[in-house]
């Protein structure tokens, strides 16, 4: 019955509630997908025994009528979220075999509704990077290929084997991360859809930190609807986690299919972008007619500071990493090489177990944050975030949600842009700017590229506003009708 690995997470759970199939029946399915398509490399670590175990709890659970929101739904996790007993290293060698002995609360959530891990996903290490190629286990494959070439596609990034496993039915759903567009952009790549809530809606505990102030938790799925369905179980208040809020989450699964009647839709005059493809300026025009045909009110706005978005970000997040990572010496967990002494220890240890992404991060956020620099280059950054923040509460005054591209341009091959940093950094220039502010944004499949690739577009709404998001993105996914999948070549 492989035709279960092609449902959707809703389809899934009224097939599991109404016990037209079982749990441990498309959990067993997911197993034989998984383990067809390691040529992927979207897990690094697979757990079917752990998987028709947790199944066969769920399917006794729905036996007695019991069950909570996604009983009995096979998953796969990003290995950016603790999971107890089982490795967890955010794809980092410095990490080694590090089995945790608690679970993060995003994944503890999870299990308390009922879902089923699958295995842990592939990702650039320590989430850093945009296209799946810095990580210790090698590059995660794009299921998609360009129309007539079998070159390998990057399925983005740090997300990549999220999105990769999603497009290419290895599971129901993922969670992912998005430090700087790293749900968005990856689902942009795959043609699936990913949402980052509002900055302190999911806990980070748990969580492998990268830049603790613009990390946030949140799905890579098959539908709008999915990702709403996932996003509300992924969503708590925790007091293990300082940031999170204690707010209430609405029915998001409710609001997908609200339509934008009424609704103001912001169009960013700096977003028109030298390196925007023609294609994917013309789809964001498309975008732009979809909804005024739905009803909405189009409105132009400006966020004058938005040139300034890249360079604050390859600010902030280098030197909260500088921080964050300091950790990792070898000390109390993780590999260790061994100097002569303690000083040379840490040296050995931190030059081998950090790939060279992580490394050339590392060295500009210990520069920044350095004495004589911190005031040129930090301050500054954290005052231009602030301009940045303040020019979308302006934008927001005339407009309810704000419709973007998620990226200039679709996926690209291996080593196509690995060789220049900061062409790589620009595949983030309109999704960075909703970390730095906090917002929610989503990335909704719109359409296909010449070459036959998946194209997004991006909703931004205001703080606690995933509401917008959701019925942005639903009714851009209705007007689309984005059904394409990637043809099976593993």
């Amino acid at each position: 019955m492989t035709e279960l690995t092609k449902l959707t997470l809703a389809e899934a759970l009224d097939g599991l509630k109404a016990k037209t199939f079982s749990s441990r029946e498309i959990t067993q399915d997911f197993i034989q997908a998984i383990e067809g398509a390691r040529v992927l490399n979207a897990y690094v670590v697979e757990t079917p025994e752990k998987a028709l175990a947790m199944a066969d709890t769920a399917d006794a659970r729905i036996a007695k009528g019991e069950g909570g929101k996604l009983e009995g739904a096979p998953l796969g996790i990003k290995d950016l979220y603790c999971t107890k007993g089982v490795r967890t290293t955010a794809c980092s060698g410095i990490l080694g075999e590090f089995t945790p002995t608690y679970e993060s609360t995003v994944t503890q959530n999870l299990w308390d509704a009922g879902a089923v891990m699958l295995g842990k996903l592939n990702m650039d290490e320590f989430a850093m990077g945009s296209s799946n190629e810095t990580s210790h286990f090698g590059n995660v494959i794009n299921p998609w290929r360009r129309t007539g070439d079998n070159q390998g596609l990057t399925p983005g990034g740090s997300s990549g084997g999220s999105a990769s496993s999603v497009a290419a039915n290895l599971c129901l759903a993922a969670t992912a991360s998005d430090t700087g567009g790293s749900i968005r952009q990856p689902a942009a790549f795959t043609g699936t859809v990913g949402i980052k809530p509002t900055y302190g809606r999911a806990s980070r505990y748990g969580m492998v930190a990268f830049a603790s102030s613009l990390d946030q938790a949140g799905p890579i799925a098959k539908t709008v609807e999915d990702s709403a369905i996932l996003l509300d179980v992924m969503c708590s208040h925790d007091p293990k986690d300082s940031t999170s809020l204690n707010v209430d989450t609405p029915d998001w699964r409710g609001d997908v299919a609200k339509g934008v009647k009424g609704m103001r839709i912001g169009i960013p005059k700096e977003y028109r972008i030298d390196g925007l493809s023609d294609e994917m300026n013309a789809l964001w025009d498309q975008g732009i007619a979809w909804l005024k045909a739905a009803g909405a009110e189009i409105v132009e706005i400006s966020l004058p500071h938005t040139k300034y978005a890249l360079p604050a970000y390859y600010i902030v997040a280098p030197a909260e990493a500088s921080s964050n990572l300091a950790r990792y010496d070898g000390m109390r967990y993780g590999a260790r090489v061994s100097g002569d002494n303690l000083t040379e220890t840490y040296e050995a240890t931190r030059a081998s177990g950090f790939g060279r992404e992580v490394q050339r991060r590392l060295m500009i956020g210990t520069y920044v944050l350095s004495s004589g620099y911190y005031d040129a280059y930090y301050l500054r950054a954290q005052k231009v975030r602030t301009k940045i923040l303040n020019d979308f509460v302006e934008a927001f005054e005339g407009c309810d949600a704000i419709l973007t591209p998620t990226c200039p341009s679709p996926a690209f091959a291996f080593g196509e842009k690995s060789g220049d940093p900061v062409e790589m950094y620009l595949n983030d220039v309109f999704t960075v700017t909703a970390n730095l502010a906090g917002l929610p944004g989503i990335s909704v499949p719109a359409g296909l590229s010449s070459t036959g690739l998946p194209l997004g577009l991006q909703v931004i709404g205001k703080a606690l506003d995933e509401t917008a998001c959701f019925r942005v993105g639903g009714e851009l996914e209705r007007a689309a009708g984005f059904v394409a999948k990637p043809e099976k070549w593993w």
